[in-house]
């Protein structure tokens, strides 16, 4: 039988449907896999050893490709997620062999506000406990490599300051590097949302002690905004990834040269963490299409992608495959356009975007939604004219779509608050701005309510496609942040702080500067870089403060606005609801 959404909690729906679900070996074999290409973890996950399916079907044509983005989203979310998965469904339901790359969640929205990214009602991946919680040990393991790398510089500056030349060479077998320790560039990982920890003190002595580190400032970052994770999106397979870890700056010496893991010999052991990691993981929807999991989350911060891996190894097992990118479209999918197609050399046929009436009217004038909270009168009633003032960021976002080149479906993620005029009023819209629209309620229906959805982007992958970047080749890292203020958020011109320009200038000199590519950091909440700045702001200056390099990764980091690297828990977290029955052990509360 199945549940209704409205009046059962996704872990429910999820632990009833997790009693028929399929084994990971039965996905592998319906995905084609042989021999030793399926690693299970236990009889539903598993990871796939991507780098030997890749090279038995390297000549098999690729599935088509579609992506998955949002409007400017509430703290509550659009449901990215959720329609990734529902639309795959509704493929399904088609008779099609379909395929979703999601990015693994972080313990940090999972117990604050967002819940797990595994979706929601009718449209989930299971098994949901494991996803969401410990899953197959990627987070632990990118964690863990980034935290190698602290230990390491950590512990390297200590005994340069314990040591002179001659015993530190004697003692290490490496000469001195010299860390300036006011120019330490890395920081902590823990994969949780934990302000208190963005700014500490390190290596305080006790007892008149030299051995208890180096003192200094530091912190932590949450994880999925660890370079090592955004290396892990962009790896091609694991000699890409150690070569890549090699090349993360961790500091400066005294005399401005970098320092880097390589520098530190600590890349080699980076890499032995995640050995594992670098294959993409295997679950499943409700509906029992394959799900592949990899890479993390917050493109507001990071790049916020599922990996190129797994959308390689799912094109090449499937007809159609929908992966998923971070936040609103000016910031998933810009990077996904200009950063992750760039280095796949894959090009979309369709990109969905995601709207629900919750984030139009927030755009319209109507209050900020927020997570455990009451829902303000404007969301429980018909506010066809909130709705139709929202629209203009929708057209921004369409337009940012389609300034790619690729069709553009906007999906109306449906709620039963909806009313028949306000879904009139955005169809209407959309049509006029020249762009499919579709109504979909896989969240009530599963892949049923998806099929508008479903059709519709089976209609826009068979149209032309004229996918090409923002940028020249030419432009210098400064000019394409002027594009990307100016093109994607609608901003009049970039204001850059004296540390940004020296800082876009020294990177602009570097002889690797033709492969670097820009990754931009500002709020999810507004176009601009003012998280209260909704709808579609004009008039306005796109302030970058700083610049952030990670030679890992490859990427020249504008840092604009008020942002942290950590997330913050709110008054209302999702923690409180979970619990764990004593008796059975299940895992109540998830979200």
């Amino acid at each position: 039988m199945v549940m209704d959404p409205s009046k059962t909690p996704d872990w429910q729906i999820a632990l009833d449907a997790e009693k028929s679900m399929k084994t990971v070996q039965t996905l592998a074999d319906e995905l084609g896999l042989k021999g030793d290409e399926l690693l299970p973890y236990g009889s539903y996950m598993g990871k796939i050893d991507a780098s030997c399916v890749l090279s038995r079907l390297k000549d098999r044509p690729n599935g088509k490709y579609i992506d998955v983005t949002a409007i400017t989203p509430t703290p509550l979310g659009e449901g990215k997620s959720t329609t990734t998965i529902g639309l795959v469904e509704g493929l399904g339901r088609r008779g099609l062999k379909s395929t979703a790359a999601i990015r693994q969640p972080s313990a940090g929205p999972v117990m604050g506000m967002k819940g797990s990214a595994a979706g929601g009602g009718l449209a989930q991946c299971i098994p949901l406990v494991p996803y969401s919680l410990n899953f197959t040990g990627d987070m632990h393991a990118v964690t863990q490599a980034h935290n190698m790398a602290m230990v390491a510089l950590t512990a390297r500056m200590q005994h340069e300051r314990n040591y002179d030349d001659e015993k530190l060479l004697k003692l290490s077998g490496q000469p001195r590097l010299d860390i300036d320790p006011t120019k330490v560039r890395m920081s902590w990982a823990i994969d949780f949302c934990a302000q208190a920890l963005r700014n500490i003190i390190i290596g305080i002595e006790g007892d008149g002690r030299s051995n208890d580190g180096f003192m200094m400032r530091s912190g932590f970052i949450i994880t999925a905004a660890s370079e090592i994770m955004t290396i892990l999106c962009l790896s091609a397979d694991l000699a890409d990834l150690r070569r890549r870890l090699g090349k993360i700056v961790v500091a400066q010496d005294r005399h401005g040269k970098l320092v880097t893991c390589e520098d530190l010999k600590v890349a080699g052991a980076m890499a032995a963490w995640l050995t594992e990691a670098v294959k993409p993981n295997l679950i499943q929807t409700l509906e029992g299409q394959p799900v592949f999991v990899h890479a993390g989350p917050f493109a507001n911060i990071s790049l916020g992608q599922s990996s190129v891996i797994a959308d390689k190894l799912a094109l090449k097992v499937s007809d159609y495959h929908v992966t998923e990118s971070g936040f609103g479209s000016e910031i998933g999918y810009e990077k996904f356009w200009n950063i992750k197609c760039r280095r796949s050399g894959l090009v979309p046929d369709a990109v969905v975007l995601v709207a629900t009436m919750r984030a139009l009217k927030r755009h319209g004038g109507a209050p900020a939604p927020m997570p455990g909270r009451p829902m303000p009168d404007p969301y429980t009633h018909e506010e066809v004219g909130m709705v139709e003032a929202g629209c203009q960021n929708l057209l921004r976002h369409i337009n940012i779509v389609k300034k790619s080149g690729v069709p553009v479906v906007v999906c109306l993620n449906s709620f039963v608050s909806d009313t028949r005029a306000e879904t009139a009023a955005v169809r209407s819209f959309c049509e006029q701005a020249g762009a499919r629209f579709a109504v979909s309620e896989h969240w009530a229906k599963g892949g049923e309510g998806a099929l508008e959805l479903a059709d519709a982007v089976l209609d826009a992958t068979k149209e032309k496609n004229s996918f090409k970047s923002l940028f020249a080749e030419s432009e210098t890292f400064a000019e394409r942040v002027e594009h990307i203020a100016k093109d994607v958020y609608g901003a009049d011109g970039v204001d850059f702080a004296p540390l940004a320009q020296k800082k876009l200038a020294d990177l602009q000199a570097r002889d690797d500067a033709k492969e670097l590519d820009v990754c931009m950091v500002k709020t999810q909440y507004s176009l601009s870089d003012k998280a209260d700045r909704i709808g579609a702001p004009t008039g306005w200056t796109l302030h970058v403060r700083d610049v952030i390099f990670h030679g890992g990764a490859g990427l020249v980091i504008p840092v604009a606005g008020d942002i942290s690297l950590m997330p913050g828990t709110g008054s209302h977290p999702a923690y409180r609801n979970i619990d764990v029955d004593p008796e059975t052990g299940t895992v109540k509360g998830l979200f």
